[in-house]
């Protein structure tokens, strides 16, 4: 056997591994992903610099190739043309192939010309990582079979080459589109599998990043944890990070009584949260009246079916899905028409080719409507929506 520089216990395998694969995940979350392909956060070149080269070692990652083929998947997301999605490829072929089928993204020339822009392009990116992608996890081998040993450096390096294939691509890209909580109501699959992001780096708050792609945080509850952003804060404070989006922030008017330009903007800007503040306080408030007014268990259970619809926002309604969800709906005309207001609110702001004095007065027809339905939480909602408006806060304060 080598005689190593150290010799670890068999817990100190344990913890070095995990110290090494974690710095691995640090490296992809806020490298490749927030600042490479979304652009939400810029870092120093020294800091951007060393998450290459780590990925260089430990994954045999070319930059261009990771953020086109993740780009790729937000502008396909769920289709046929998405590489990675558990609703077209299945959920145990991403589990267990994530790292096959994002390879053969990778490979396709018109993937990385579409959504490979704006990666780095300098000597070492050109002539080192992208030339030689698989020297970086062999002198990784070799440096931790000198420092730790013949066999304890195998199990190490091991854990760190299949750490990414198996947790980013297959747990995120299979299990972030399959199973776990939504916060938002996103035209996709996606799912917060956890709300404490560690393990994977705060990715786990997948749901939260398809709602707001941009937003350098991916935690936005305040039960939820994204360490990934812990990090980030960290970086600014040393001034090797600088943040150039978060998720907008929308705050209250008190007494303020009519619609304006405040309102349509924070609205069109925020129209997810606006969504998931609907349905939380009038959907489920008024799932939650009708089911204790409900004779019966039968109508109990068609309340709560019908309830799970409205929640539901992919994949797109097809006629079955819709002729269900109106049948559920026969059971509460309350539900009915919370349903129908809720069709009307997201018509106004689909439609972005209208005037700002067009959708003014399209939101107070809308309020309008809802104070005079009779249902009380419509009635509150409408002048919670009067009231809302952009937070003026800058995205370095």
């Amino acid at each position: 056997m080598f005689d190593s520089f150290f010799q670890p216990t068999w817990l100190d395998v344990c913890l070095i591994a995990l110290l090494l694969t974690h710095i691995t995940i640090v490296s992809v979350t806020i490298f490749l992903h927030r600042h490479q392909a979304h652009r939400s956060v810029e870092l120093h070149g020294l800091i951007s610099h060393f998450f290459r080269l780590w990925l260089w070692l430990t994954t045999a990652t070319v930059t261009r190739e990771w953020v086109a083929v993740h780009r790729k998947h937000h502008a396909r997301v769920e289709t046929s043309e998405d590489p990675h999605s558990p609703q077209a490829n299945g959920i145990f072929r991403v589990l267990f192939l994530g790292a096959w089928l994002y390879r053969l993204e990778a490979c396709k020339s018109e993937t990385l010309a579409q959504f490979g822009h704006g990666t780095p392009k300098d000597w070492i990116e050109e002539n080192i990582y992208t030339r030689f992608t698989l020297l970086g996890p062999v002198l990784m081998l070799v440096a931790n079979v000198t420092f730790f040993g013949t066999t304890k450096g195998l199990i190490i390096w091991s854990i760190q080459i299949l750490w990414i294939p198996l947790w980013a691509a297959g747990v995120i890209n299979g299990v972030g589109h399959f199973l776990g909580y939504r916060n938002f109501q996103t035209l996709d699959a996606s799912r917060n599998i956890l709300p404490w992001g560690i393990l994977i780096g705060g990715e786990e708050l997948h749901n939260n990043h398809h709602a707001y792609a941009s937003s350098a945080k991916l935690s936005v509850r305040p039960w939820e944890f994204d360490i990934g952003w812990f990090y980030i804060s960290i970086l600014r404070i040393l001034r090797l990070a600088t943040v150039n989006r978060m998720v907008p922030q929308l705050v209250q008017r008190t007494e303020h009584q009519y619609c304006d330009a405040d309102t349509v903007k924070a609205i069109i800007n925020n129209k997810i949260q606006v969504m998931a503040d609907f349905l939380k306080l009038v959907v489920d408030g008024v799932y939650r009246e009708e089911v204790g007014n409900a004779a019966t268990n039968k109508v109990r259970k068609r309340l709560k079916h019908a309830r799970e619809l409205l929640h539901r926002e992919w994949p797109t309604p097809d006629a079955d899905l819709l002729l269900n969800l109106e049948k559920q709906l026969e059971a509460s005309p309350k539900l009915n028409e919370v349903y129908s207001m809720k069709l009307r609110l997201q018509e106004i702001w689909s439609n972005n080719q209208s005037s700002g004095e067009s959708m003014i007065d399209r939101l107070e027809e809308w309020c309008t409507h809802a104070e005079e339905s009779g249902i009380q939480l419509l009635q509150e909602f409408a002048s919670r929506l009067k009231g809302y408006r952009l937070a003026n806060v800058p995205a370095n304060s």
